[in-house]
């Protein structure tokens, strides 16, 4: 069995979103766990659902984890909507 590529969600960006890369490439800017799901199984990961991605330790959350989508005023992550 090979081993997952590696997947970091960047933290959230200043305008909205957060980078996802797979083995170092930029597959886009996530609004949510579902953009997420759907950038890991275009590059492949067809097992990918909201589950996986939520919980795997394969994915580095950076900046927060898949709960937080946004900045605060003062530049301090947050959960979505927040």
């Amino acid at each position: 069995m090979t081993e997952p590529l590696p997947v970091v969600v960047s933290p959230p960006s200043s305008t909205g979103g957060r980078r996802v890369r797979v083995d170092g490439q930029i597959l886009g800017l996530a609004y949510g766990v579902s953009d997420v799901v759907e950038f890991l199984r275009r590059a492949g990961m067809d097992e990918a659902d909201t589950y996986m991605v939520e919980t795997s330790m394969f994915i580095d959350w950076r900046g927060g984890g898949p709960e937080v989508w946004s900045r605060s005023r003062d530049g301090e992550v947050g959960p979505a909507g927040a």
